[in-house]
């Protein structure tokens, strides 16, 4: 039976608190705070970093195709899942999907990785979902949207999670949109988009649901519920009988905020965390329509290595000092981003370095067992010539052996930092630093590689690996 064999996450390191926004428009104070994307991340980086935690302990070779989902991807025309792939070093006969259109897209891109593994037209499928939606300024969407990412592998061997029942139904509905010529989220009357939508198509899913397969609500552990907001939360919980209290999974609302496609399956991580052998578990999700799953925790969730999840990634966080930076690094607000003329980028240059660049993949010696990057013919230690194995970097620790904070030719978080990186196991590399405060950088200190956008230039989002003080 088809099924989940894994699951990661990724919520970024950044957070705003609502009464911050709220503070700059004289708006009535708002609990809690959201997730921010750091200026170099986005929609495809983050949903490299779920998947690569999805994947930890296996080999990702062994992957058939990868999803993505998503409502923001940075390209209107290029695929987004063959550069997340590509990230990840995936074999070329991977076959790679976007999915987008709607908030259900994640579950959509879910239900279509079951049927084709139970069709047997794949064997194991990364589902990634990653979302940075913006609200306008001064709107309730400001406050609600956050960012984050999720990924589960499906497949039919060693399920920590069998899925045995599915139930959805369609609706065209204008509630939440946003055009092509929309860079905020669109939002039509509250009380229409809430009672002609929300709080009535879900509620009918679930209870048809339930009736299909002969469950109640008394047959659940959990009820991971896709939500704007938890007062339409505590309404769809209340007419279907689940106790918010007892039986609802949190909505990450005061932590994470909105991340919608990412988010049921950002809430069902979250779930699976603390989830026992033998839970059943009801998942809903809410977009031009419901998909509702039954699902159930098998034996192999106690084997499943430690991810961090969402649990990990909510414990370490760094608050933004401002608003503007907020709405710099959103680019909101139009800012000088660099003292120097961005370098133009090559198509041909990219493509020719696919194999080992984007994925961070070098070579380690045959004779002396000394890795390298990047890829060389002959060894810088043994000099033996073309005697090499292909070796990942991308998912090495390391410790940072010399950097430079460089004011001059710096962007959106100035100063730029410039590491020397030597890897655990051997290798070094220069690359920039992210996700830092430059007053706590020091020489020794632990570091990990992380995917992110280098520069955007001609219509072209440049990504490569930057390193990053180990999270958790």
């Amino acid at each position: 039976m088809a099924g989940i064999e894994s699951y990661g996450a990724y919520v970024p390191l950044y957070r705003i608190s609502r009464a911050e926004i709220a503070r700059e428009w004289n708006a009535s104070p708002a609990g809690g705070e959201k997730a921010v994307a750091n200026y170099d991340e986005d929609s495809i980086t983050m949903a490299v970093a779920a998947a690569m935690d999805c994947v930890t302990g296996i080999d990702p070779q062994t992957i058939d195709r990868l999803y993505f989902a998503s409502t923001t991807s940075p390209y209107k025309e290029k695929q987004a899942a063959a550069t997340v792939a590509g990230a990840m070093g995936l074999r070329r006969e991977v076959l790679t999907i976007d999915f987008s259109g709607s908030l259900r897209a994640g579950t959509n891109a879910l239900t279509a990785a079951l049927d084709a593994v139970a069709a047997g037209t794949a064997k194991s499928v990364l589902v990634t979902c990653s979302e940075t939606r913006l609200g306008a300024p001064r709107g309730d969407k400001e406050l609600a949207l956050g960012d984050g990412a999720a990924a589960v592998l499906v497949g039919n061997s060693n399920t920590i999670v069998s899925i045995e029942g599915y139930h959805a139904i369609f609706e065209e509905f204008f509630d939440v949109w946003r055009s092509d010529q929309d860079t905020f989220v669109r939002l039509w009357e509250d009380r229409f988009g809430r009672e002609a939508g929300y709080v009535r198509v879900v509620p009918e899913t679930i209870l048809a649901s339930m009736k299909r397969y002969g469950l109640t609500s008394d047959d659940f552990s959990k009820a991971v519920l896709y939500a704007p907001n938890p007062r339409q939360l505590a309404t769809v919980a209340k007419t279907t009988r689940f106790d918010v209290q007892t039986k609802v999974q949190d909505l990450l609302y005061n932590t994470v905020g909105d991340t919608g496609t990412a988010h049921p399956l950002l809430l069902l991580v979250s779930a699976l965390e603390e989830a026992k052998v033998g839970d059943r578990i009801l998942l809903a999700s809410y977009g031009d329509g419901c998909d509702v799953f039954n699902m159930k925790v098998t034996e192999n969730l106690a084997k499943l290595q430690t991810r961090r999840g969402v649990k990990r990634y909510l414990e370490s966080k760094v608050m933004l000092p401002s608003y503007l930076k907020y709405m710099l690094w959103r680019q909101i607000v139009p800012a000088e981003s660099t003292k120097v003329a961005p370098r133009p980028i090559s198509a041909s240059a990219l493509w020719r370095d696919r194999d080992w660049g984007l994925s961070l993949r070098g070579v380690r010696c045959k004779s002396c067992g000394t890795p390298q990057y990047p890829r060389q013919r002959v060894c810088v230690v043994c000099q033996a010539a073309d005697n090499f194995d292909p070796y990942t970097f991308s998912d090495k620790k390391g410790r940072l052996t010399a950097f430079s904070h460089d004011y001059v030719v710096s962007g959106l978080d100035s100063p730029s930092t410039v590491a020397v990186v030597d890897f655990e196991g051997g290798g070094r590399i220069m690359c920039n630093m992210t996700d830092r405060d430059p007053d706590q950088v020091k020489t020794g200190m632990p570091v990990e590689m992380t995917f992110r956008k280098l520069q955007y230039a001609e219509g072209i989002h440049n990504y490569w690996w930057k390193c990053a003080p180990v999270r958790g």
